[in-house]
């Protein structure tokens, strides 16, 4: 079951990029008790997506077009966001 940030991301990244693979992982586990855990169990993501708008472009360009996507979830509702974004065939 993922919770309503997980869902939003999901949501948000497929009307921006129509990936041909998107996963969006709940790690939030994995640092519970530690600096920026806020007790939702939503407070850290991993995102694999894959997508032809990323084509042609650098890494650091797809990180800021997978965030500027996401609005205001990195860093103001999401403490960590690990992204991996690759375009077909990479």
């Amino acid at each position: 079951m993922t919770g309503p940030i997980a869902q939003e991301i999901e949501q948000r990244l497929t009307a921006a990029f129509a990936p041909g693979r998107l996963a969006v992982i709940n790690d939030s586990a994995s640092h519970r008790g530690h600096m920026g855990d806020d007790g939702t169990g939503e407070s850290h993501f991993a995102i694999e997506i894959e997508s032809a708008a990323f084509a042609g472009q650098s890494r650091l360009q797809r990180q800021r077009m997978v965030n500027a996507a996401l609005g205001d979830i990195p860093g103001q509702r999401v403490h960590a966001l690990a992204i991996k974004a690759r375009a077909p065939g990479e």
